[in-house]
């Protein structure tokens, strides 16, 4: 049987991005369900790897969207399914791991800090080690793109810190053997990025020109980095 992703939209501006082009160039099947339109989340049995994406939500909304998502999420562990979560993604999965989400210190928006210094994610030593991670290198520049954060938790399934930034420190964390939490962003393309900073309120606050130009400059590594993170992700999913 041909081997089948689903991907969960939490808004639907938020798409899989260059993970949904790889897997229309590596013709890998795959189902998006939107929940910002209402659609139902099916049950993970049916799937070989699921993958959650971000959204304006917060993991601690007290809602049936947001508890029918965390359920959803903690059946996936459960299951021991391949996971990737991003931004939202990340907060759901350490959430419904027993972990907490809080007000990030600081709220991490674009490719800049407020001192100017490129947003960058510091493998640890067991990021390093781990197959998500093969071929990149200890040290990532990233886009950010969230007020919230995580604090993880070995209450209920192991927890394991990939990547730690110098502001919000949990940054990349895995769940259990095989779910991984993602806060910042590695796949956007050129089009998601207009789009985003033509609609996002907080993105609309710095500087469209600068951010153009910041996407310009690291657009080649940037690409190289989310290719191989999602070939990575699929490789250990088995797909």
């Amino acid at each position: 049987m041909k081997k089948e992703i689903l991907i969960i939209k939490n808004n639907t501006n938020e798409g899989p991005g260059m993970l949904e082009n790889i897997a229309q160039e590596q013709k890998i099947k795959y189902t998006i369900i939107d929940l910002d339109k209402g659609q139902v989340i099916p049950s993970p049995e049916n799937y070989d790897a699921i993958v959650v994406l971000g959204g304006p939500d917060s993991a601690n909304d007290n809602n049936e969207k947001m508890q029918r998502e965390l359920v959803f999420i903690q059946e996936v562990i459960k299951l021991k399914k391949p996971y990737l979560g991003i931004c939202l993604g990340l907060q759901t999965l350490v959430k419904a791991a027993g972990g907490q989400v809080i007000k990030s210190p600081v709220k991490e928006v674009g490719f800049r800090d407020n001192e100017g210094n490129y947003f960058t994610v510091e493998l640890t030593l067991e990021g390093v080690q781990d197959p998500l991670f093969d071929g990149l290198g200890k040290s990532l520049n990233v886009f950010q793109l969230h007020g919230e954060t995580v604090e993880l938790s070995q209450n209920k399934v192991n927890m394991v810190l990939l990547a730690g930034g110098k502001f919000c420190k949990n940054q990349i964390v895995k769940v259990g053997s095989n779910a991984y939490g993602i806060q910042c962003h590695f796949e956007l393309t050129p089009e998601m990025f207009e789009l985003w900073i033509n609609e996002d309120s907080d993105l609309q606050k710095l500087n469209k020109e600068q951010l153009r130009s910041d996407y310009k400059n690291m657009i080649e590594d940037y690409t190289k980095v989310g290719e191989r993170l999602f070939l990575n992700f699929l490789k250990l999913s088995g797909i």
